[in-house]
């Protein structure tokens, strides 16, 4: 395979599988147990948090 031919693949099917995943990626959240996942790891640094300022 040339340089050239190699780039024209890259170009258009590489460009069509990096969009391809970045849309199952980004859609992923998105799905129920996606939102649940993303909830939980978002509030997971306020779980079971015990400091100074809590006891006085």
């Amino acid at each position: 395979m040339t340089y050239e031919a190699l780039r024209h693949f890259a170009d258009s099917w590489g460009l069509v599988f990096m969009g391809v995943s970045y849309l199952i990626l980004v859609g992923w959240h998105f799905l129920p147990r996606g939102r649940r996942h993303s909830r939980d790891a978002a509030t997971m640094i306020f779980r079971d948090r015990d400091t100074e300022a809590d006891h006085g």
